[in-house]
């Protein structure tokens, strides 16, 4: 039988330098949670969510190089480069969170009282979850748009940060719901706002860029983006001013941590968090911003 169709199997997907960083994600991946799972150990809620990241990627990662490899990626109803660059920065974030939070929890220097061999699969563990940070890091240096290229919208500096403001948001969530007593003025219900009405609609960005769906919008979807994106700019830059002045002036709040206030469960400290993380998506944001004037979204790719 003669084949119509070229190679059956796209040997690139694992010969060339993404497929390479690809797989060396999976053989880090798969080494930095067998160690934890074996030996290291994990307890509460860090190492479950450290646990989730390494397999999560993992799978993922597996799924990305089996599709390429066999070409099945082509029978997906998805843009598949913007799928592939959007999780290569989620997994970045995700695996730099993870790769810090896991040794500051669980390694020690000393052997007791988890004795010498656990502690030397944590810092085995802890290791291995920084290559594979580094690795995810250089899939998307080098998936990347560069300057003149035809490619896939979340491969731009725009889209990238929309994964980044999407990931931050989850990090400001995470302290409202940590006793942050947002409740107690309505300022600072509307900062709330502010962060869930943002989150939603670039996660909605996000979701019709990999899906491939922006071209059958009724509306331009490039301008509704850039247009969403100076009101979120606006939007954070109320929150920038209002969350800090009803978290911590005197009249409203307090500007020192009370002191008997308890490590990991005081409300000021989950509103510090709160308001430097508004301030870094507010960086973002207006980034963004700068970036979507000088690209042209491309959904098929």
């Amino acid at each position: 039988m003669e084949s119509t169709g070229g190679p059956y199997l796209n040997t690139a997907a694992v010969t060339s330098p993404v497929g390479i960083a690809r797989l060396l994600q999976m053989t880090f991946g798969c080494t930095t949670f067998s160690l934890v799972a074996h030996q290291g150990g994990f307890s509460a809620a860090y190492g479950t969510f450290c646990m989730f990241v390494w397999t999560f990627c993992f799978a993922i990662t597996v799924f990305i190089v089996a599709c390429e490899f066999t070409h099945l990626h082509s029978c997906l109803s998805l843009s598949w480069g913007n799928f592939t660059a959007a999780f290569a920065m989620l997994a970045t974030l995700m695996s730099i969170t993870a790769a810090v939070i896991y040794p500051l929890y669980f390694v020690q220097v000393g052997c007791y009282p988890i004795g010498c061999e656990v502690r030397d699969f944590r810092i085995a563990a802890s290791v291995f979850a920084g290559l594979l940070f580094v690795t995810y890091a250089a899939e998307v240096f080098l998936t990347r748009a560069k300057p003149g290229q035809v490619t896939s919208y979340m491969a731009t500096i725009s889209g990238l940060l929309k994964i980044v403001q999407a990931f931050v948001s989850c990090i400001i969530f995470g302290a409202l719901v940590n006793d942050s007593q947002y409740g107690k003025y309505v300022a600072t219900q509307w900062c709330v706002a502010v962060y869930s009405f943002c989150f939603v609609v670039t996660v909605v960005v996000v979701a019709f860029s990999v899906t491939g769906k922006t071209a059958l919008l009724w509306f331009p979807f490039e301008r509704s983006v850039v247009i969403y994106t100076f009101g979120a700019v606006l939007l954070y830059a109320s929150a920038a001013v209002i969350w800090p002045v009803f978290c911590f002036d005197s009249k409203y709040g307090s500007p020192r941590r009370p002191g008997l206030c308890a490590k990991g469960k005081c409300p000021w400290d989950s509103q510090l968090v709160i308001a430097i993380f508004t301030y870094v998506n507010l960086l973002l944001y207006v980034l963004d911003l700068a970036y979507s004037q000088r690209i042209r979204f491309v959904s098929h790719l």
